[in-house]
């Protein structure tokens, strides 16, 4: 998508707001437009391949397709935050590297390609890019109705292999609406991160992003 993009477009979707000057903008605004085009995209794809499924299975499939921790495996696959480091000033390389390493950072790449993507190559390009790279979350999604936890627990079961385990790795924000990170593990083994507005919700997040690993390995 971004090969195809012109220069202004593809700078500002690789421009974090930290370097970003009074001339240029940051990756904020297409990120903005990325997840709502993302949304219409994976909703409408949905809705096409299970005309059975009611709207509560719809919901959660597509919340599923077009999580954080989805958009961020999509994004390290197409190495955008490699591509972000890149394109930082060579006074910010530094901090372009350790933001490269940000959960929440990669997956607003990802949104921002799609919303430069939607302005610069258009609605067909786009769609067909999205539906490309998001392929083994939408065909994923349908497989199980179940919590990402539990969903997480029945594979490995399956595959009689140790239980994973879960582990808070911190908080930001201020207390009342504090952000908490977690990490899940096979053995000694990272398998998946996330962040949520509880310690539940962030184990939850983790689970996902390992389900998504899981299925692209498969």
């Amino acid at each position: 998508m971004l090969a195809i993009l012109d220069p202004g477009l593809r700078s500002e979707a690789l421009t974090h707001r930290e370097w970003a000057s009074r001339h240029s903008r940051s990756y904020e605004r297409l990120e903005f437009l990325g997840d709502a085009v993302l949304g219409l995209i994976v909703t409408d794809e949905l809705f096409r391949r299970h005309p059975a499924r009611q709207e509560g299975d719809l919901t959660r499939m597509r919340q599923r397709v077009v999580s954080r921790e989805a958009c961020a495996v999509v994004s390290a696959d197409c190495a955008l935050p490699a591509l972000m480091v890149e394109a930082a000033p060579a006074s910010r390389a530094d901090d372009a590297r350790a933001l490269a390493q940000s959960h929440n950072v990669t997956a607003a790449l990802a949104e921002a390609v799609i919303g430069a993507g939607w302005i610069g190559a258009g609605a067909e390009a786009t769609t067909s890019a999205v539906l490309g790279s998001f392929s083994a979350a939408l065909d994923a999604a349908p497989a199980h109705m179940l919590d990402p936890k539990s969903e997480l627990q029945e594979r490995v079961q399956a595959l009689a292999e140790p239980a994973v385990r879960y582990e808070i790795t911190g908080h930001d924000g201020p207390p009342e609406g504090r952000t908490f990170h977690a990490r899940v593990l096979r053995g000694d083994h990272e398998v998946g991160r996330g962040s949520g507005s509880s310690k539940q919700a962030a184990e939850q997040a983790a689970a996902a992003a390992a389900l998504v690993s899981m299925r692209r390995g498969a």
